[in-house]
């Protein structure tokens, strides 16, 4: 695989801010028909409430309701550690092929109703490998949610492979062998989730210098729930070309400085980090004080229906926070375009498609 970096648009935070209550309407309906794609988005925590249910009647032992109003109280997080918990009893869900094919492509299906041409999905293979389905099986069954849902809806999937860091280093092996030994066509980067305190990130250095080496693109979730020194070790000591959330970087200006003068972007995921309590409330999150520093920001759903969410919101929420018009909202679009590992002919593609339906609004 060919690694490469991205040369990206100017900050959002130059565009004109959002007039009033009538424009911030119409602005909604400007991101729902918007063309967009997105950075930081989870396997198993993209499926809806419709899917968990339908998986947790098929499996009657879970703890996890199979009703899917019932859903939204248990989406209910007191913590991090808490909504880790939820998380993975979701995981114990996707217990064979089948429920994985059947996750990832009803996953692309919500995508494309929100008008989404590209996203980097992170899956954790190891979480369900562990639980007993073969990794071909699973490598097999992504792949071909991946391939129906280009032609069939005309969503472009690829997979960051997501070291559970809570499981240790026994899930870095693993996962670092199912990347580099069986590395599925849509694969193009390598992550590190889960939670971050009492998780340093320099023990994972090895693998991710594995990976590296064989062109996948480096990609650490850092800085969420811990402060920047956590980022710091994922620039550092992993090589980080994007930072998964990365909130804390706003405690520390030389970080904001190394990171927008050399254009690593964040991952920005508004609602999760409210959800799970990273951030106390909206009005204090500090995506404006990345984006005056120069940084690019991104802007994602993290596990949308876990946190009552989708991408069409979260734009809508950072174009409050921003003060962002439908053009300002646009360059946002075209951010995430940019920062991603697509080719530079798919980046075109998805970048025109924004600048047309702009101009045409």
């Amino acid at each position: 695989m060919r690694r490469h970096r991205s040369r990206c648009p100017p900050s959002a935070s130059r565009r004109i801010r959002m007039p009033d209550s009538a424009a911030a309407g119409g602005l909604d309906a400007f991101i729902a028909g918007l063309p967009k794609a997105e950075l930081h988005v989870h396997h198993v925590g993209s499926a809806s409430p419709r899917i968990v249910a339908e998986l947790a009647a098929r499996h009657p032992d879970s703890a996890v309701p199979a009703d899917p109003e019932a859903l939204a109280g248990f989406f209910t997080f007191r913590d991090f550690a808490h909504f880790i918990q939820v998380y993975l009893s979701v995981v114990d869900l996707i217990r064979d092929a089948e429920d994985v094919r059947l996750l990832t492509f009803e996953v692309a299906r919500d995508m494309a109703r929100q008008n989404v041409r590209y996203a980097e999905l992170t899956v954790t293979p190891y979480s369900s490998t562990r639980r007993g389905i073969p990794d071909r099986e699973f490598m097999a069954a992504i792949e071909d949610a991946r391939k129906a849902a280009e032609a069939e809806l005309g969503v472009t999937l690829r997979w960051c492979f997501d070291i559970p860091g809570e499981a240790g280093l026994v899930s870095a092996e693993e996962t670092a062998r199912m990347a580099l030994e069986l590395q599925p066509d849509g694969l193009v980067s390598f992550g590190l989730g889960g939670p971050e305190t009492g998780v340093p990130r320099p023990q994972f250095k090895p693998y991710f210098d594995r990976a590296r080496a064989a062109g996948l693109h480096s990609v650490p979730h850092a800085g969420e729930t811990t402060g920047p020194e956590t980022v710091w070790d994922a620039l550092r000591e992993l090589g980080a070309e994007r930072i998964g959330h990365g909130t804390s970087a706003a405690r520390d200006p030389r970080l904001l400085e190394h990171l927008a003068e050399h254009r690593i972007p964040l991952e920005v995921c508004p609602t999760s980090n409210i959800a799970t309590r990273a951030v106390a409330t909206l009005d204090e999150h500090p995506i404006r004080q990345m984006v005056e520093a120069g940084v690019l920001v991104t802007v994602n759903s993290d596990d949308p229906p876990m946190f009552g969410t989708d991408l069409n919101t979260e734009y809508a929420v950072a174009a409050r926070l921003l003060g962002l018009d439908h053009r300002g909202v646009a360059e946002l679009a075209k951010n995430a375009v940019q920062a991603s590992f697509l080719d530079a002919p798919g980046k075109a593609r998805i970048t025109a498609e924004i600048d047309t339906y702009t101009a045409a609004w």
